[in-house]
């Protein structure tokens, strides 16, 4: 949301921006405003999933009180747990197009040619972010800051625990049975 904001020249995307280009945190209150923007769209109506929002019990706290005003209530979190060992080997084989940016993994989606972009014939390269020690150091930072709110969103009963582990299609039969007992599907208008 960010991103399309800043691409949008919204007065809020620019906002947010200024805040970017410093290489500071954009603040809470601008990120629920830019959620609210988009969440007040005509598509947002029938459901949303918000990936990586909110990262913190503060932000979840200001999530709700804007859900609550939007009346569109949340309905379940989902929790990914996922094993350190799951999470490099997952992170660790993608591969990103220095020149388009498209995104392939070394076990899931391989390029035609090793190393070479399908697309452009650009170069593949692992993003810095990708590589084992900073995923570690990440995912320190994951637990230190983000897994509080797996505790908030227990405690006020709206957190789904899903295996991280899981391959794809056992992710969504384990998702199908989640969504069913919180009646999520087929009750949108």
């Amino acid at each position: 949301m960010l991103r399309e904001a800043i691409r949008s020249s919204s007065t809020l995307g620019l906002k947010a921006k200024e805040y970017m280009d410093q290489g500071a945190l954009v603040p809470d209150d601008l990120v629920i405003a830019l959620v609210r923007e988009r969440l007040s769209k005509p598509d947002a109506k029938k459901g949303f999933i918000l990936d990586g929002f909110p990262r913190t019990p503060e932000q979840a706290e200001n999530l709700g009180k804007m859900l609550q005003d939007l009346k569109m209530p949340l309905d379940t979190t989902l929790y990914f747990k996922t094993s350190l060992a799951v999470i490099i080997r997952r992170l660790g084989g993608r591969r990103i197009c220095a020149q388009c940016g498209k995104t392939y993994h070394m076990t899931n989606f391989r390029p035609k040619v090793e190393g070479v972009c399908d697309l452009d014939g650009g170069k593949l390269m692992q993003r810095p972010d990708d590589r084992e020690e900073t995923i570690e150091n990440r995912l320190k930072v994951y637990e230190k800051q983000t897994a509080p709110l797996i505790d908030y969103y227990r405690k006020i009963d709206l957190l789904d625990e899903v295996s991280g582990d899981l391959e794809v299609d056992e992710v969504l039969a384990a998702l199908d049975i989640i969504f069913k007992k919180r009646r999520l599907v087929g009750n949108r208008a």
